[in-house]
């Protein structure tokens, strides 16, 4: 995968995606996602990749100040016209190399970017380092079952999968062993498909 390639899948995806991310079981799993987030009016909210907005629907409702980035700007136009009459700020950026300052957000909001990301290390150091010091990183997305390794059939579907977007072989516990200083594991909690779609809670402490 790389940004280029991405940009012309999710050209595709943008049209349909909702149908799809955003239903049934997608849903439901991203209806948890801030289940047991205490938001304070006024925190600073960054959404890392975040599509057609599907996750901002879930935010409750207080005043927060929420910004949005994605590579897609396809994708983009579909939430920027979702949140039309909101003062989201919405911005075409890669998640690799956020043009934010450092310690810039209370919080920081990754759905299915880290599995999508030419880079996962890079894009999680980016994350981290947008994120103020005690502030959250939260993290959906589909991971690698921990200590074991990819099935013969998995490995080979994995390069079709990838064709399409996405990687189904990403190890969660592998780049954040390189983030343990910097990083707290809070929550780690499978929420779909038999726990391949986790929520991840991690609070930045470094």
């Amino acid at each position: 995968m790389n940004n280029s390639w991405n940009a012309i899948i999710y050209k595709g995806w943008a049209p349909i995606y909702d149908w799809i991310f955003d239903a049934g079981p997608f849903s439901r799993a991203r209806e948890k996602l801030f289940t047991d987030v205490q938001f304070q009016p006024g925190d600073r909210i960054l959404f890392v990749g975040v599509g057609t907005g599907a996750d901002i629907d879930r935010l409750p409702d207080k005043k927060l100040s929420v910004t949005a980035i994605d590579y897609s700007e396809d994708m983009l136009q579909k939430a920027r016209r979702k949140f039309a009459d909101s003062d989201i700020h919405f911005l075409k950026m890669d998640a690799q190399q956020l043009d934010f300052p450092s310690e810039s957000f209370d919080y920081v909001v990754g759905s299915l970017i880290l599995s999508v990301v030419p880079d996962s290390n890079r894009a999680l150091d980016e994350m981290t380092r947008v994120c103020r010091i005690n502030g959250t990183i939260l993290i959906f997305d589909k991971f690698a079952e921990p200590g074991k390794g990819l099935s013969r059939s998995k490995k080979l579907l994995r390069h079709v999968i990838k064709v399409l977007g996405t990687d189904i072989g990403v190890s969660f516990e592998a780049f954040y062993q390189r983030k343990r200083t910097a990083l707290a594991l809070l929550s780690d909690v499978g929420i779909m498909f038999g726990g391949m779609y986790r929520k991840i809670t991690l609070k930045k402490v470094s």
